[in-house]
């Protein structure tokens, strides 16, 4: 394992972090014994970062993660955990989730304490709370040592947010499909460039990047001549760039775990060379022959007059199609476009205003591929998964 420095704090952390929102289940709960040895066998092989939120696996997330730290294992790393926008809605309920966070996790502290999911909306909650107040109060009274926040907005956004606080980290989606998605290459270079430690989440998009790949893609990898699954690829492909910190992985089966520590022994910042990087080039030409919509995500389209997030929608539908996990796919986009606070801003909303058509520097079709994503990701069966989505992020929400 190498070790990458965060800049504003010195703390050295490793290349790969464990990220605990897929762990392994069985009958639908966290399969809590199997999680703990595969968080404590990551630990030590060298992973020293942790990364949980309160709604992961109904908080159960949290709590194995505090079960898997005992035993002198919390002393070995840092965790990261995360303050959820939308169940919170005033200062008590902010000191309220962090009391049962520590709880769970069976620690006095929290190393890095991240804004959830940040987007235009929760960020003016958040800011509109005072949230500044509460985490230096926490800072000051020792519960929380570090603060960040993890993102999923349009870059316009991003940028907005790094130059709103004196922040330690970020965390934001990236990888070898995503380089204009979200804050893209062109946010984390410039959270890198205020030093500010960037980890980075969906370096395999949810484990899109390592099976079920486009025929081209995997002939790419095969005439490379080099021994690597895709995953090996994907990550190093990741950890290549310099302003990476560390990139996060939801491992929940033993052998990926041992892949993955050891692709992170010695992929360097700028370690491969310019015939790798043409491979990956191939790859991503081979996936983006499968996407829909040739969105950036720049979102010079928002806002729209009637809350459509535009790029959401459109990100959701590509994903939709291009393999993985279909119903995972329509959870989240009920989870962060229909959203749980404020006006939903679903594809169906749109009223062919033509406002954003002015504005796209794709010249995309925008209201025409709305009623696209409309039909495939606004009916029936996102009605019926509604409920349940907002459950599992709600439970045991008190406890």
């Amino acid at each position: 394992m190498h070790y990458r420095t965060v800049p504003k704090n010195g703390d050295r952390l490793s290349a790969l972090g464990y990220g605990a929102m897929r762990l392994p289940t069985r009958m639908g709960r966290v399969d809590e014994g199997r999680a703990i040895r595969q968080i404590r066998s990551a630990i030590e092989g060298g992973v020293n970062y942790v990364d949980t939120a309160y709604p992961y696996h109904g908080g159960e997330s949290e709590r194995v993660l505090g079960r898997a730290l005992r035993d002198g294992y919390r002393e070995q790393v840092k965790i990261a955990d995360k303050l959820t926008p939308w169940l919170v809605a005033s200062r008590a309920e902010m000191e309220t989730m962090l009391a049962v966070q520590l709880k769970r996790l069976q620690t006095d502290h929290i190393d890095y304490y991240l804004l959830h999911m940040l987007d235009a909306r929760s960020w003016k909650k958040l800011v509109d709370l005072d949230v500044f107040a509460f985490l230096e109060a926490a800072r000051e009274a020792g519960t929380i040592t570090n603060i960040g926040f993890s993102f999923h907005g349009d870059r316009k956004t991003f940028r907005a947010i790094i130059d709103a606080y004196d922040w330690t980290m970020c965390q934001v989606q990236y990888n070898l499909l995503d380089e204009d998605l979200q804050a893209g290459r062109e946010g984390l270079d410039y959270a890198a460039s205020q030093g500010i430690a960037v980890m980075v989440m969906e370096p395999l998009r949810g484990g899109m990047l390592a099976r079920d790949l486009p025929a081209g893609a995997q002939a790419a990898y095969d005439r490379s001549g080099l021994a690597r699954n895709p995953a090996d690829w994907a990550l190093r492909w990741v950890l290549d760039h310099p302003g990476v910190t560390t990139v996060l992985s939801g491992m929940n089966d033993e052998r990926h775990i041992q892949e993955n520590l050891q692709t992170c022994e010695d992929a360097l910042p700028g370690s491969m060379t310019a015939a790798e990087h043409a491979v990956v080039d191939e790859v991503k030409a081979a996936y983006r022959r499968q996407i829909r919509i040739d969105c950036t995500g720049c979102a010079y389209c928002m806002p729209c007059p009637f809350g459509v997030d535009i790029p959401q929608c459109f990100h959701f539908y590509n994903q939709y199609h291009m393999g993985g996990t279909r119903l995972l796919t329509r959870g989240f986009y009920i989870g962060q476009v229909i959203g749980f606070e404020g006006d939903p801003a679903n594809a169906s909303r749109c009223r062919h205003c033509g406002k954003c058509l002015e504005a796209c520097p794709q010249g995309i079709a925008i209201p025409d591929e709305l009623e696209k994503v409309a039909h495939d990701l606004d009916g029936l069966s996102t009605k019926l998964m509604i409920p349940l989505v907002k459950m599992v992020m709600t439970k045991r929400q008190k406890e």
